[in-house]
């Protein structure tokens, strides 16, 4: 546990605990630093475009999730609670926008709504956005917790949520659908890639088994629509 705490970033290949990235030796001039566990650059995308991470997240590659989630995001940093909030927000305020597109396919929404209607939405979509990804992320914690991973410590809750609300940048198309007309079938390819997203980035926090994460992001996400369905 001392040495984990020593080493401030991770290699992108292993994830191994490493003390630096690169030694700067002058302005544009920089040396990027090697593994000692794998021997390799320990994280190539400090010289690489934004594009070419993005392109990387889009193809599920564990190294681009390790980069964002332990080399960029850290959390000791003082603007790490101020980004987690804004992250937050941003997750919820999509989530919103989702559950009104799916709410106006089903029922037409005008001048003449009641103000009983008006209220029976709100409660649902507080129970669908709110309820449902408290009972997501408690899911995920749940389900991770009673099966032991093969890294040392234990994720925090703050390293799932983290997890979450970064490779849930699908989320961004929804944005999409305020401008071009889409059918809501278009949700459902989202959620899918958001799932299998949340997928490859509870592997990389845990160092778990492929088929434990694909298990735990299946559960959590049945657990969030069961509880937005019944409620």
């Amino acid at each position: 546990m001392d040495r984990e705490r020593e080493m401030e970033y991770r290699c992108v290949q292993c994830g191994f605990g490493v003390k630096t990235l690169f030694v700067q030796y002058s302005p544009g001039n920089i040396r990027l630093m090697k593994c000692e566990n794998c021997k390799v650059v320990a994280d190539e995308y400090v010289e690489c475009e934004t594009m070419i991470l993005l392109i990387d997240l889009i193809l599920h590659k564990p190294k681009a999730y390790r980069h964002l989630l332990y080399n960029v995001l850290k959390q000791e940093s003082p603007k790490f609670k101020g980004l987690l909030w804004k992250l937050t927000i941003g997750y919820l305020l999509l989530d919103v926008y989702r559950y009104l597109v799916l709410e106006s396919g089903d029922e037409e929404w005008g001048l003449s709504t009641s103000f009983s209607s008006l209220v029976w939405t709100c409660r649902k979509m507080f129970t669908d956005v709110f309820l449902g990804n408290f009972m997501l992320l408690f899911t995920f914690l749940l389900v991770m917790k009673i099966s032991p991973s093969r890294r040392a410590g234990t994720p925090r809750c703050k390293d799932f949520l983290l997890a979450i609300l970064i490779s849930s940048y699908f989320k961004i198309f929804l944005v999409a659908m305020m401008v071009w007309e889409f059918p809501s079938s278009v949700i459902f390819i989202i959620d899918l890639f958001v799932l299998s997203s949340n997928t490859m980035a509870v592997k990389v926090i845990t160092e778990s088994g492929m088929s434990k994460c694909i298990g735990a992001c299946f559960i959590a996400h049945a657990v969030k629509a069961f509880t937005s369905q019944v409620l």
